[in-house]
C-alpha cells in the first residue's frame, strides 16, 4: 500500500473532508474520502498521536451511578446515549479536558482519574480522529447551565440493572464506545 496523494476538500472549523489517492498492494490506484480534525491528517505526518477529544466514564460516588447522558446528535437526526465527551483544547491534558467536559455537560465535578486509555481510532474506515477514554469518578448534582446553544442533553444516573433495561430497549441509538461500557457494566457491574 503507498499513498500517493491526498487533497483537502473541504474547509470548515472542526472537520474537513480529505481525498486520498493510493495505490493497493496490487499497485492498483484507488480513491478514499476521509474526515480529519487535523491540519494535516495522520496519513501526512510520522509523528505521535494526541487525541482529538476525550470521552469521560463518570461514576458518581455519592449516588453509586454510572452517568449516561442522552443526547441530540445532528448526523443521526435523533437522540443518542453515550458519555460525556467534548475536543481536547490546545495546551490542554486529556485529564484537563475531561474535567472541564464533564462540568459544561453534566455539571459534575471529576473528583478522581481512575484510568486514561491511549489515543483510539474512533472509526478508522471514515476518520482518524482520535479519542482518549478517561473513567473517574465524579460527585455534585445535575446542572445544563454549562451546555451551549447546540447542545441538547439530559443527564441520567443510571444502575447496572438499568444499563441493562437500557440496552435491550429496540431502537435505541449508542454510541459503539458507550454500548462496549454500558454492555460490561451491566453484566459485571465494573466500568
Amino acid at each position: 500500500m503507498n499513498i500517493v496523494e491526498v487533497k483537502k476538500i473541504s474547509d470548515c472549523d472542526h472537520l474537513n473532508l480529505f481525498s486520498i489517492r493510493y495505490k493497493d498492494r496490487l499497485n492498483h490506484e484507488k480513491s478514499w474520502v476521509f474526515a480529519s480534525r487535523l491540519a494535516k491528517p495522520c496519513v501526512m505526518e510520522d509523528k505521535p498521536v494526541f487525541p482529538d477529544a476525550v470521552v469521560i466514564v463518570p461514576f458518581h460516588r455519592d449516588k453509586e451511578r454510572l452517568v449516561i447522558i442522552k443526547e441530540f446528535r445532528v448526523p443521526l437526526g435523533g437522540y443518542q446515549y453515550g458519555f460525556p465527551a467534548g475536543l481536547v483544547d490546545g495546551g490542554e491534558s486529556v485529564e484537563q479536558a475531561g474535567k472541564r467536559e464533564l462540568k459544561e455537560e453534566t455539571g459534575f465535578d471529576l473528583v478522581k482519574t481512575i484510568k486514561i486509555s491511549p489515543p483510539v481510532y474512533s472509526s478508522s474506515g471514515m476518520t482518524d480522529e482520535t479519542i482518549s477514554m478517561l473513567y473517574a469518578e465524579c460527585s455534585g448534582e445535575i446542572s445544563l447551565k454549562d451546555n451551549e446553544d447546540s447542545e441538547d442533553i439530559e443527564v441520567l444516573l443510571i444502575s447496572r440493572d438499568d444499563a441493562a433495561r437500557l440496552l435491550k430497549t429496540s431502537h435505541t441509538k449508542f454510541d459503539v464506545k458507550s454500548w462496549i461500557v454500558l454492555s460490561n457494566f451491566a453484566d459485571h457491574g465494573i466500568i
